[in-house]
């Protein structure tokens, strides 16, 4: 933005040769917003509901969306954050995990019970508590958006019991939670970059992968997969993070704009989230995807021998806690 005393130097200027003149335009501010998947996604519906939020609120500040993985990886872009070459992001928990290890908490498997109960903890103390926790990472967290529970898909068979899942060449996110249940489960789990998938998928490097139906849909994944298994195993909350370099210098005015406007990007990517669990499944099986439920119960008492790992990491108590929430 121009400086108070050019401005008024140009006024002045204007005044001196008796030129009638307005006040030269303020230039806007550009944000530099990154996300891994395309603007036809929940994130990209997220970054929209920010945008339009953060123009309707007369700010000075442009959103500038980089979709689709185009500044990195999630990780790259959240190391971007930190050293301030990237302004904002919107990024799965499975990314966050390596800066602040307290949100894989929210990947334990089959820890809520249904998205009501997930938004309930993320919008309660517990979740605002674990926002508060990333400045001292060199982040800052304005909000929790959401993907929705992940599910399965593959190309070798249906998987509708623990058994069925043995032996797959299975795609996870560079996220030791859901890796130890996976190798509990008897799966080759293989963490992978998100840009590098489809390529692997088409080559069968691996077998399948595991996402929300919210990202299955938006990257017609039916193309590159056969079968769909409503696992649930994991809710994937995702997060709307700034860089300190660009929220730390700025006016608290600003501060409570670019909140009010991630919070509208949050509840977008919750809108979108609560339609694809409603029409997306029939999207999926108009292109062919073969979907099948699965014996939930039997998968909850697999993966139990790996709660202990978890209550060591993040404490039963909390753990716990978020069961319990109400």
């Amino acid at each position: 933005m121009l400086h108070t005393k050019k401005i008024a130097g140009w006024l002045a200027a204007f005044a001196l040769t008796g030129l009638s003149a307005a006040a030269p335009v303020l230039a806007e501010t550009p944000l530099k917003m990154a996300y891994a998947l395309s603007e036809n996604s929940h994130y990209g519906a997220g970054a929209a509901a920010f945008a339009q939020a953060l123009e309707a609120s007369k700010s000075d500040f442009k959103v500038q969306q980089f979709p689709n993985s185009q500044l990195g990886g999630e990780r790259e872009v959240i190391e971007g954050l930190q050293l301030g070459t990237i302004d904002m992001a919107i990024v799965s928990t499975g990314a966050t995990l390596n800066f602040v290890p307290q949100t894989g908490v929210f990947d334990i498997p089959f820890l809520f019970r249904d998205l009501d109960h997930a938004r309930k903890v993320l919008d309660g103390k517990i979740g605002q508590d674990m926002l508060a926790a990333f400045p001292e990472r060199g982040l800052v967290a304005l909000a929790w958006g959401e993907q929705g529970f992940r599910h399965l898909t593959n190309n070798i068979r249906p998987v509708k019991e623990p058994a069925d899942i043995k032996g797959l060449k299975i795609r996870t996110t560079e996220n030791p939670i859901h890796i130890a249940a996976f190798r509990e489960l008897g799966v080759l789990a293989t963490p992978m970059a998100w840009p590098e998938v489809a390529t692997a998928l088409q080559q069968g490097t691996i077998d399948g992968q595991e996402n929300p139906l919210s990202v299955i849909v938006s990257v017609k994944m039916w193309q590159l997969q056969k079968y769909l298994s409503l696992t649930a195993h994991v809710y994937a909350p995702a997060l709307i993070l700034i860089s300190p370099s660009v929220y730390d210098g700025l006016s608290d005015a600003d501060k409570a704009k670019l909140k009010e406007a991630a919070l509208a990007g949050a509840q977008a990517m919750r809108q979108f989230v609560d339609k694809v669990e409603k029409d997306g499944l029939e999207t999926l099986k108009e292109n062919g995807m073969q979907v099948n439920t699965v014996d939930h119960a039997a998968f909850v008492k697999a993966v139990q021998p790996v709660y202990p790992q978890y209550y060591k990491q993040f404490g039963q108590e909390l753990v716990e806690s978020i069961q319990n929430t109400q």
